[in-house]
C-alpha cells in the first residue's frame, strides 16, 4: 500500500510539473505542422527563424570565449561582429573592445566557420615565408601585421587582436583557453 502511495505521489509530481517550452523546438514544431498542412512559405520562414535563433546561441557561446578584462581594464562586447559575416559565407563571430588604465583601446575578434577565415590559414601557417612576423602566445601561433595579431584556431577560428601595444595586448590573449575555443561547436 505505501509502495502504492509513494508511486501515486511521484505521477503526480511529475504530472504537475510544467513541461519546459523551449522556442527553437516550438518553431520546429510549428515548421512541421505547416509543412504537414500544405503552408510551404510558412515552414520556410518557421525553419528561417528557427536558424536564427540557433545562429544566436552560437554567436552567445562563441563570445564566451572572450577574456574578461585584466584588473583596472575595462571590456565592452560588441554586437556588430556577425553583420558582416552573411556577406563573407556566414558562420559566427564575436568581439569586446578592451580598454587599459591609460585609455588605450585594444579589439579582440574571434571569427568560426566561415570560408574566408579557412582561406586565410596557409597565410597564418606560413606568415614568416610570406615576410611576416610569427608570435607564439599559449603554443599557438599568430602573424603579426600593420599593429595586429591573427591567429588560427583548430583551422576554422579566427583570433584577431588590434592595438597600440602588441605586447600589452598580448597578455589578453594569455588568457584565452585555446584548447577549449578549439572544441568551440562540437
Amino acid at each position: 500500500m505505501i509502495r502504492f502511495l509513494m508511486l501515486g505521489t511521484a505521477a503526480a509530481l511529475l504530472l504537475s510539473a510544467p513541461v519546459r517550452a523551449d522556442e527553437i523546438t516550438d518553431t520546429l514544431n510549428g515548421a512541421i505542422e505547416a509543412y504537414e498542412a500544405g503552408d510551404v512559405q510558412c515552414a520556410i520562414e518557421e525553419l528561417d527563424y528557427a536558424r536564427q535563433k540557433l545562429m544566436e546561441m552560437k554567436t552567445e557561446a562563441l563570445g564566451g570565449y572572450l577574456p574578461p578584462a585584466p584588473e583596472g581594464w575595462s571590456r565592452e562586447i560588441g554586437t556588430e561582429a556577425n553583420a558582416g559575416l552573411a556577406m563573407m559565407g556566414g558562420g559566427v563571430g564575436a568581439e569586446a573592445e578592451y580598454v587599459s588604465p591609460e585609455g588605450e583601446s585594444y579589439s579582440l575578434t574571434l571569427m568560426a566557420d566561415n570560408p574566408m577565415v579557412a582561406s586565410m590559414a596557409p597565410m597564418i601557417m606560413n606568415a614568416s615565408a610570406m615576410g611576416l612576423k610569427m608570435e607564439r602566445i599559449a603554443r599557438q601561433k599568430f602573424a603579426v601585421q600593420d599593429g595586429q595579431l591573427m591567429g588560427l584556431v583548430a583551422n576554422r577560428i579566427l583570433v584577431q587582436l588590434e592595438g597600440p601595444d602588441l605586447d600589452t595586448g598580448k597578455s589578453l590573449l594569455e588568457t584565452m583557453d585555446f584548447d577549449a575555443l578549439a572544441a568551440f561547436g562540437s
